[in-house]
């Protein structure tokens, strides 16, 4: 027969559902089952078990302190706690030792695996409360945690909380205080109950450990911080000194490269009677060299700060060593007495390497003026007797002693700026302290850098410092 159906009244209710009492008992288990996986998950799941404590401090003493702390619990314990379950409380001698050593010997399993040590520590505990409960002398003693115990539990729990996640952490007191409360329905006449003792003394000593261990771990973290952030301001430094030296051989290549297309364009006037193919191989070369240095300014254009845009480029000449008098004239009006020595006849250079000797020198003198002001100081560029380097030496002595440093700390721009622009032109640079206090470079440029010299610098560094 079609229709409708319904529900027989007498059918149960699906379990888990509904307001009844069933319902709410059936939730109240769910719960308490979900409790206890958790619980049985975070009690088996050691942290890195096997690792000793303080395993990754430098300080070889630091990590042995673990062990020296187990191992002094462990021989002071061990016959204590056979003292007092034998002597106070009357157990069996026999009993008594093995209950003490479970209770004590697994401290120095705790050094590597403390919640593996937890496991027979706290077994062994729990049986030795069930043997005090059976015995005459318990009357007016602690139970269910003697002394001995006690203090060997606090000293696990410092290695636990040294070790394991909050959760673990949390999961062991409460352990301790259940296994406490229940201690309560048997607990012996005329005993003294030390369950909420333990329970309390306990949590303290787990939330300062994991306290101290988590300000060593932010600690840590801290200076991994530091390091990285000390590592990308080098780097920093440096792509900042060859984004200047680029911009700076940009002017440079793009002199040279507009003589070639000035060259190139004027040629078929300036001489008479090309062939038709000469002409056309002259304004081949033109175009391709204007082509080439429009590119090399798209290139490098994005080089030059915003500041420099901003004030529509710059249009200032490209120093040379030509212009070391005027710098060292600003230096000596700094109040930094200067002595400079040039060499007596003219230089050829080429652009690149009087570009480089003028900032070295440059930078050496900034750096005397922040470092060391008022210190004597002498420049001199020689050339060698072949004519093949040019050298620059600057040498200062130590500052005057009531002038003090305007800068204690420094960016590192001017060593780093000094070391790429030698190593631009293939040359070599010394630097260093004197024994008197001052500070010396030693730079030598080749008169005639190598090819490579006028091509913008790599974008990844090669090894220089």
């Amino acid at each position: 027969m079609n229709g409708p159906t319904s529900t027989p009244a007498h059918q149960p209710a699906e379990p888990g559902r509904g307001t009844g009492p069933g319902a709410a008992r059936a939730r109240v288990l769910r719960a308490a089952r979900q409790a206890l996986r958790v619980l049985a998950v975070e009690l088996g799941t050691p942290t890195e078990p096997g690792t000793p404590l303080f395993g990754s401090v430098q300080n070889p003493w630091l990590r042995r302190l673990p062990y020296l702390v187990a191992f002094a619990f462990a021989v002071s314990l061990l016959p204590s706690g056979i003292n007092v379950l034998g002597n106070d409380y009357g157990v069996n001698g026999g009993l008594a030792g093995a209950l003490s050593t479970a209770q004590t010997v697994p401290l120095l399993l705790a050094v590597t695996r403390p919640l593996q040590a937890w496991w027979v520590i706290f077994a062994a505990d729990v049986v030795g409360a069930l043997v005090l409960a059976g015995v005459d002398g318990v009357a007016g003693r602690a139970w269910p945690w003697p002394p001995t115990a006690i203090v060997g539990y606090l000293a696990l729990m410092l290695a636990l909380s040294l070790r394991e996640r909050r959760r673990t952490l949390i999961a062991v007191w409460l352990t301790t205080g259940v296994t406490g409360i229940f201690s309560e329905m048997r607990t012996p006449d005329g005993s003294h109950s030390t369950w909420v003792l333990l329970f309390v003394l306990s949590g303290v000593v787990l939330m300062m450990g994991a306290t101290l261990r988590e300000r060593g771990d932010a600690q840590r973290k801290l200076i991994e911080q530091e390091t990285i952030s000390e590592a990308e301001r080098a780097r920093r430094t440096l792509l900042e000194e060859r984004t200047r030296i680029a911009r700076e051989l940009h002017d440079v290549v793009a002199h040279h490269m507009s003589v070639i297309t000035v060259q190139a364009d004027s040629a078929p006037y300036r001489i008479g009677g090309l062939p038709q193919e000469a002409q056309e191989e002259f304004g081949s070369i033109a175009a391709t060299a204007r082509e080439s240095l429009a590119e090399m300014r798209r290139l490098l254009g994005v080089l030059r700060s915003e500041e420099t845009e901003r004030q529509g480029g710059e249009k200032a000449p490209q120093p040379g060593i030509g212009m070391l008098p005027k710098l060292v004239e600003g230096t000596v009006r700094a109040g930094v007495p200067v002595e400079l020595v040039l060499p007596e006849g003219p230089v050829a250079l080429e652009p690149a390497v009087d570009l480089s000797a003028y900032r070295i020198v440059q930078e050496a003198l900034a750096n005397v003026v922040r470092h060391a002001p008022g210190a004597r100081t002498r420049v001199s560029v020689t050339t060698a007797a072949d004519d093949s380097r040019l050298t620059m030496l600057v040498v200062n002595s130590a500052p005057p002693a009531p002038s003090a440093p305007l800068e204690t700390t420094g960016t590192g721009h001017g060593l780093i700026g000094m070391r790429e622009r030698v190593r631009l032109v293939d040359g070599t640079l010394d630097t260093g302290p004197l024994p008197d206090g001052g500070f010396r470079v030693a730079a030598q440029l080749p008169l005639t850098p190598p090819p490579t010299a006028a091509a913008p610098l790599p974008a990844k560094d090669s090894g220089s410092a």
